[in-house]
């Protein structure tokens, strides 16, 4: 049988020694990365992405939906399509451990499978309140490992929050009355009710949502348009370029027996931007309030 000299044994040791020290110190330099690197997040909504951004956690993002549009950068991640219509083919392709979605998210079947599936899905409260933002803010930084950057986050916000709420409070005793238009497709023109994310801005500006007696969105009609008699019109920047442009609006039957369509008072802003409730919203908010007294003075 064949031994090794003493010798040579304590050269096998030591050679045994300096490959296990060398082990150890590879994992020990590995395993943070590894771990850093095994969260992939797919955001479903617009504002949830913009938190994630915002929260820098935006390199573990692995997949965006349709309406996730802000910051650029975000185009450059792949789709998973319209948030209602998701596809769990298309989210499980982009192998995600968390999902995390707006409760406009669906259907929900699908939601249901991907967290069959083994996927962590958490679903937040859309809440068209800057509270239910905060709340959004601090639930995406425990789900990214990012508490102390939503921390910092949310008081930065209440801070620029405080001078929104400042700014607007100069001109809510003057409210003007506002109609909120949501043009879909050519063919699909509809107005805010109560219960909706234009109600919502409408109400932290101080102006008056010119219909009432009905819960989210309805078919425009020219009987109510007339009755709404609004000062305003309000557009998403993407429904007033679906519905022509200004000339467009104007054409809606019933406008032009209105103060908007006599003073061709249109405004329109980015949708997700003023309907989004994300980290913008007191940019959103102050921008909105900027508009409706421009255009009330015009």
């Amino acid at each position: 049988m064949y031994r090794l000299t003493q010798s040579a044994q304590v050269d096998a040791k030591r050679r045994t020694t300096c490959l296990k020290l060398g082990w150890m110190a590879a994992l020990l330099t590995v395993a943070p990365t590894h771990a850093a690197n095994s969260r992939r997040i797919v955001s479903v909504g617009g504002a949830i992405t913009e938190i994630v951004f915002a929260l820098q956690a935006n390199a573990e993002l692995v997949g965006v939906d349709t309406t996730s549009l802000y910051p650029e950068s975000v185009k450059k991640l792949p789709s998973v399509g319209y948030a209602r219509s998701l596809s769990a083919e298309g989210v499980l392709a982009l192998a995600p451990t968390q999902v995390i979605a707006t409760e406009d998210a669906g259907p929900p079947a699908v939601l249901r499978q991907l967290s069959a599936s083994g996927i962590g899905v958490t679903v937040l409260a859309a809440n068209h309140r800057f509270e239910g933002l905060i709340h959004r803010i601090k639930r995406v930084g425990e789900l990214t490992g990012r508490v102390a950057q939503a921390n910092a986050l949310q008081q930065s916000l209440q801070q620029a929050w405080a001078r929104a709420r400042s700014q607007i409070a100069q001109r809510m005793s003057h409210p003007a009355r506002v109609l909120f238009v949501l043009a879909h497709t050519p063919n699909q023109i509809m107005v805010a009710g109560t219960d909706t994310s234009a109600q919502a801005m409408l109400d932290y500006v101080g102006a008056t949502n010119a219909l009432h007696g009905f819960s989210g969105y309805k078919p425009l009609t020219p009987e109510a348009v007339i009755a709404a008699q609004p000062d305003i019109v309000l557009l998403t920047d993407q429904g007033l370029k679906v519905a022509g442009g200004v000339d467009g609006i104007l054409k809606l039957p019933g406008l032009e027996q209105t103060a908007a369509g006599r003073n061709r008072r249109i405004i329109s802003m980015e949708a997700m931007f003023l309907l989004g409730f994300g980290p913008r919203l007191p940019a959103a908010v102050s921008a909105l309030d900027t508009a409706i007294e421009k255009a009330m003075r015009a």
